[in-house]
């Protein structure tokens, strides 16, 4: 189940100039269904990468980010990605890294490139060995499959217990010339990014100096992956990778604040936020898609702190999914969210257009019947207003269901 929320045609996703896509059945840990994915990149794009705090990360993460700093110190391009779901590699040691750069290798020495040139994903089970022999043995398969019109296909073969495909597509004129934008990602649950399992890849044919690729890498991450909750937990695998093939008919963007680069920005920006909604609205048994809008704090750091404490309380994404207005428990939230000198007098709640909560206390004029028609509602915002200053944030997450329970207790099986 999804909340307002259904795939994209893979007809309406725009090919990127530059790159090919191929995938196939590996069998990594089921048969019969789409696990292995080749992004094949012609030489010359600029490739940044976003990846997770989790200090016990996986290895391919590991790995990515060691041939990301080889590729930038030597001059060399990333040329492939080679992404696996149905197994993390991640909990495995040394034999882990291994695997993973075996895998590399393998794809590397398919195309004539050098293994650092090659970036490997995983996604699935933790703390199993990669049967990375079944990745290599699919490899030519993928290989054979691989087209620019792929993306569908792709946004399919990395979903793990996803149940919709995630992508998007967004076309800006920049300098007079077309550019099109593409992304996939994955994620349902182990959803917390603190760069969830999650896995994004964005894609723009625009020309971008290399120089900017890492800080819009971050910028993306920070406005939008960053923004949304699940549960609460932050995977050992979180990876957002950003593409610019740089073959679009404009002059290089050399600066982010320049209009260029403002129109390009905010164009990946929109891609990525709808990437990370998606996410949410397809988190393991979610039935509501919650906005946890907070406002008035003296920083964005401490509003955003604010609208975790809310969106990781177990109490209210269960009081959201029974549609039950027991709206203390997000006061109760907001208190115990790390705001050492918060002054509760100061604070208003509301659900939607309902004023819940004004001064600190109940309003004297919410009637409950109003709390719970939003509470049933399948998307529903929540403003705090703090009164301590003038910044906001925004995180999106969703309710806490029987599903959840159920399809955690039975995903190994």
């Amino acid at each position: 189940m999804t909340v307002n929320f259904s795939a994209t045609d893979p007809a309406d996703l725009l090919a990127i100039q530059g790159i090919r896509i191929g995938v196939a059945e590996a069998g990594i840990r089921k048969t019969g269904r789409l696990d292995l994915t080749v992004l094949l990149i012609d030489a010359g794009a600029s490739v940044s990468g976003v990846f997770t705090q989790n200090r016990f990360c996986a290895a391919p993460v590991q790995v990515c980010r060691e041939h990301l700093t080889r590729c930038a110190n030597s001059g060399l391009s990333v040329r492939a990605l080679v992404i696996n779901t149905g197994n993390a590699n991640a909990g495995t040691g040394q034999e882990g890294l291994e695997r993973a750069y075996a895998t590399s290798a393998a794809l590397a020495q398919s195309m004539g490139v050098q293994p650092a040139q090659v970036l490997p994903f995983s996604t699935g089970v933790i703390m199993e060995q990669l049967p990375h022999e079944r990745i290599v043995a699919g490899l030519p398969r993928a290989l054979a499959d691989a087209q620019a019109s792929h993306w569908g296909r792709a946004a399919q073969a990395i979903m793990t217990t996803d149940t919709v495909p995630k992508a998007f597509s967004r076309k800006v004129q920049i300098g007079g010339a077309t550019v099109n934008i593409t992304g996939i990602s994955k994620g349902a649950g182990m959803i917390r990014p603190n760069m969830a399992t999650m896995l994004g890849f964005i894609a723009t044919d625009a020309c971008v100096a290399p120089e900017l690729m890492q800080q819009l890498a971050r910028d993306l991450a920070e406005a939008s992956f960053n923004r949304v909750t699940v549960d609460g937990d932050t995977s050992t695998n979180d990876s957002l990778v950003l593409i610019a093939t740089n073959q679009a008919a404009h002059f290089p963007i050399t600066s982010l604040g320049s209009a260029e680069g403002q129109t390009l920005k905010a164009a990946l920006l929109d891609v990525a936020r709808k990437l990370a909604q998606a996410i949410v609205r397809d988190g393991e048994g979610a039935t509501k898609f919650i906005t946890i809008q907070v406002e008035g704090g003296k920083s964005s750091e401490e509003c955003r702190k604010v609208a975790y404490a809310i969106a990781h309380s177990p109490l209210v994404k269960t009081a959201f999914f029974a549609s039950d207005p027991n709206l203390g428990r997000i006061l109760a939230a907001v208190g115990y969210a790390g705001i050492d000198d918060l002054d509760q007098s100061a604070i208003d709640l509301y659900l939607d257009e309902v004023l819940v909560a004004m001064h600190g206390g109940r309003n004297p004029a919410y009637r409950e019947e109003d709390g719970q028609r939003v509470m049933r509602q399948s998307e529903i915002t929540v403003r705090v207003l703090l009164g301590r200053g003038s910044a906001q944030d925004t995180v999106w997450t969703c309710d806490l269901s029987h599903d959840y329970v159920t399809i955690n207790a039975d995903y190994r099986s």
